[in-house]
């Protein structure tokens, strides 16, 4: 066989020219692993995921803020941003609509809501519980629920699991919330600012403990937390769809130590609060977040008390909802 003059060095040219593009290629394929490492990328489809959290000054609100740190230095290619919202129903909302890829939300919350789309919303954690709290001023005539008659209360916005539970709690003192009260719909921060200015008399919230709002009045205004274990029974009692959400709970003396009562507990009732997100988010993803939520307790709980409770032993007991696979995958992989 015969080539034609410069043949020869075309070949050899296209020979060179291909394995210098395939040298580079490779310098491109670790240079953008190193971006991804780095965290100067994101290696999860779709972007950067979304948290949806809650009002400011809450403690999913605090809790959120505290996990994307978390990310931030042990896990840098996960960038989590977050989302204020309303609360729990709020947030269910969020999730299903892809507004946002994760959410926290009472069990209560989940096992009421009625979205078309119910049934792609999977848990990746139980985390810890909120505690209803009745807040009033230290000098109030208010000792019960019922004493709330006629008076201006705030229930929670309306998106919130505060205000699911209040009406529940509400109804089962024989008051009727859209009647028998003056209802304001704030967020703990706001209904906190109007009960010291005295445009609020009273406000209920379902959080943490303790809530930081809650601690930061109790620093600045005299307050008192209404006892509501008396009404823990019958709040159960209305629950729909089989899952016990609700337990009889006490607020320990040391929750709010400001507070008048601040030497006696406060018996009331608790509801857990899960983690969430849906069927179709990355598996990958969602068990590096699983991972990321159950190795970050002691540093999240150092600075909120609630989280110390998060527990590997707990987390998986997440009904109504079924594990995320991600978040299964993890569990498994840590099971002794």
């Amino acid at each position: 066989m015969t080539f034609a003059p410069g043949t020869v060095l075309r070949v050899v040219a296209r020979s060179r020219l291909g394995r210098a593009a395939a040298a580079l290629l490779l310098v491109v394929g670790a240079l953008a692993g190193w971006w991804l490492s780095s965290g100067n990328g994101n290696r999860y489809p779709g972007g950067p995921p979304r948290l949806a959290t809650g009002v400011q000054r809450g403690v999913y609100d605090k809790y959120g803020s505290l996990l994307r740190e978390y990310l931030d230095e042990h896990q840098p290619a996960l960038k989590l941003q977050l989302d204020d919202s309303e609360g729990s129903v709020d947030n269910l909302e969020r999730v299903l609509s892809g507004r946002d890829a994760f959410a926290i939300a009472t069990a209560d919350a989940v096992t009421d809501y009625q979205g078309p789309q119910k049934s792609r919303l999977r848990a990746i954690a139980r985390l810890y519980d909120d505690y209803l709290q009745l807040v009033v001023p230290a000098d109030s005539p208010v000792h019960r629920a019922a004493d709330l008659r006629g008076l201006r209360v705030s229930v929670g916005q309306s998106l919130s699991g505060v205000n699911l539970v209040t009406r529940r709690l509400l109804a089962a003192a024989g008051l009727d919330p859209d009647k028998d009260i003056h209802p304001a719909m704030l967020g703990v921060g706001d209904a906190a600012d109007q009960l010291k200015a005295g445009k609020l008399d009273a406000f209920f919230w379902s959080g943490g403990l303790p809530t930081s709002a809650l601690a930061d009045l109790s620093e600045q205004f005299p307050i008192r937390i209404v006892p509501l274990g008396d009404l823990a029974e019958s709040v159960h009692q209305q629950e729909g769809g089989g899952v016990d959400a609700y337990r009889a709970a006490t607020i320990p003396p040391d929750a709010y130590p400001k507070a008048q009562n601040g030497e006696t507990a406060v018996p009331t009732l608790a509801v857990p609060n899960l983690l969430v997100t849906r069927d179709d988010v990355d598996p990958g993803l969602v068990e590096d977040l699983t991972r990321a939520v159950i190795d970050s307790r002691d540093t999240i709980g150092a600075k909120v008390h609630a989280a110390q409770l998060v527990d590997l032993r707990t987390a998986v007991y997440t009904a109504p909802l079924p594990l995320h696979e991600g978040a299964r995958r993890y569990y498994t992989s840590v099971k002794p």
